[in-house]
């Protein structure tokens, strides 16, 4: 009979809200530039998540080291709760968002990197906070790069499995064979990248302190903006809108394809099949997208927005086409237009990259573009099963063929998603919304995207929610974040099991 290690699984929450705690402190430095009084409160906040997470860690310190599967199952979730209750705190103690329900809305929503918001004035709030907002999509961003890189394989339910359809866990032709060089290399990929961005909007003419807020939200593709308009702030400034567009699309990307590329391994990147069908589907929908504006939408209903340009100019049509294609698919959530102003046509095909996602080991949210690519082969591969019972036909991925457990991985996946989706749409509208934002509350909770159709679209926020709606969508923000079996299977029976 096989015990779970409880000591280990509170010593790694102990680490966690230390760390988490640390980088609460780093908010102290804007709250004092700009001479604001809740810098004592965060930086309380900071040292009681501190003191919370060292006496846990303390008293486990002596643990077994012993992790296996189950353990490993409740720290990654535990985890990710502890960091979300813990990361309250600051919005707590300064009294920014005194409702607790709605601070812990908030916060789920960064660390997952949902970018759903219930504060009705963003531009109000104190700079320490809005640091610490950003922060936590920073955090939760680069987690789940880790998580599904280094740890969730090893659990055997990781996007990573569907790399290249390499076996479990790291290995040499990923990245790096030993987890800790792994995690440290995308580290700093991680950092770099947000240094980069970060400079470029400031030298486009953002302020620095929103140049960092948006670099921080863009790499981690969580969406939280300084401005209560998001990004359609900067509509005057092409080249800031074409900067994070860029920039999500690299979000977006698998970070080991990021790796290659920048060791040089171009061709790596481009012979990967998953980045081939976002390329090109990236691009496909924009053009798309921008020939219907161009020539099929009235210009006095594009968005209760004001826009520099006439929108029957090409340029503005392909931008605002290009940033909310990219928003979306990567599901950073950012806004320059409201989408269901445009054309009903375009509108649909916009909300049908709520149900896609970016690539495996990303930092976006959703399905995966991977798992729906295995999904239509595996689908062809039946049709021809049908003609040729007896054939051997493999169902190919990357030159490689798929092995049999991870197409029956990817199958309960898509019916878990979708049966969870129609449930809590149904469920939402108890809870008093309408069929369109039961529906795109739902879709964008579960796929962490942050905007939404009907009450919840591009230029409202999900304040009005009621109580139990906002901590359903809270529920679906984790569940997925975390590739639904990470949590749900601490729902099951048989987890408890003894054995």
């Amino acid at each position: 009979m096989k015990y779970l290690n409880i000591k280990l699984i509170i010593s790694f929450l102990g680490l966690t809200s230390m760390l988490n705690g640390v980088f609460m402190l780093f908010a102290v430095p804007f709250s004092i530039y700009y001479n604001e009084p809740q810098k004592w409160d965060i930086l309380l906040a900071g040292i009681t998540t501190i003191a919370i997470g060292f006496l846990l860690w303390f008293f486990n310190r002596n643990a077994k080291k012993n992790l296996g599967k189950k353990e490993g199952y409740l720290i990654v979730t535990l985890g990710w709760l502890m960091l979300t209750v813990t990361g309250t705190l600051p919005y707590v103690f300064t009294d920014t968002i005194p409702i607790y329900t709605n601070a812990f809305f908030e916060t789920i929503s960064g660390y997952s990197t949902t970018g759903a918001s219930i504060l009705t004035d963003i531009e109000s709030m104190p700079k320490g906070i809005l640091f610490w907002r950003s922060a936590t999509h920073w955090i939760g961003g680069m987690g789940i790069i880790v998580l599904t890189v280094a740890i969730l394989p090893m659990l055997g339910i990781g996007g990573m499995q569907l790399f290249m359809a390499e076996a479990p866990g790291p290995s040499a032709d990923k990245m790096h064979p030993r987890i800790t060089e792994t995690a440290k290399r995308l580290w700093i990929i991680y950092f770099l990248l947000t240094i980069t961005e970060f400079f470029m909007l400031k030298i486009a003419g953002m302020t620095w302190f929103d140049a960092i807020n948006h670099a921080m939200a863009t790499m981690s593709t969580g969406g939280f903006s300084t401005k209560n308009a998001s990004v359609a702030y900067w509509n005057g400034y092409p080249i800031i809108q074409y900067i994070i567009t860029l920039f999500m699309f690299i979000a977006g990307t698998n970070f080991v394809l990021t790796y290659f590329a920048l060791k040089g391994r171009i061709s790596k990147v481009f012979n990967n099949e998953e980045f081939k069908y976002y390329f090109i589907g990236t691009i496909g929908l924009t053009i798309l997208i921008t020939v219907i504006i161009v020539n099929f939408q009235d210009p006095n209903l594009v968005s209760g927005i004001d826009f520099p340009k006439p929108w029957g100019e090409t340029e503005s049509a392909f931008r605002h086409a290009a940033f909310q294609v990219t928003s979306i698919l990567t599901t950073t959530g950012f806004v320059s237009a409201d989408f269901t102003m445009w054309n009903s046509f375009a509108t649909m095909l916009i909300f049908s990259l709520f149900l896609i996602g970016g690539s495996a080991g990303s930092t976006s949210g959703g399905i995966k573009i991977v798992r729906h690519v295995i999904m239509i082969k595996n689908t062809i591969f039946e049709f021809k099963k049908l003609l040729h019972p007896n054939a051997i036909i493999p169902v190919r991925y990357n030159g490689i063929g798929v092995p049999k457990h991870i197409i029956y991985n990817i199958l309960p996946f898509f019916v878990l998603y979708m049966l969870i989706f129609i449930l809590s749409a149904i469920v939402l509208t108890f809870f008093g919304l309408d069929f369109l934002s039961a529906i795109g509350a739902t879709a964008s909770s579960l796929g962490n995207i942050g905007p939404a159709i009907g009450s919840l679209s591009p230029v409202d926020n999900y304040a009005h929610l009621s109580v139990g709606a906002k901590w359903i969508c809270s529920f679906l923000m984790l569940i997925g974040r975390l590739e639904l079996f990470t949590v749900l299977i601490l729902f099951t029976p048989f987890f408890w099991r003894k054995n």
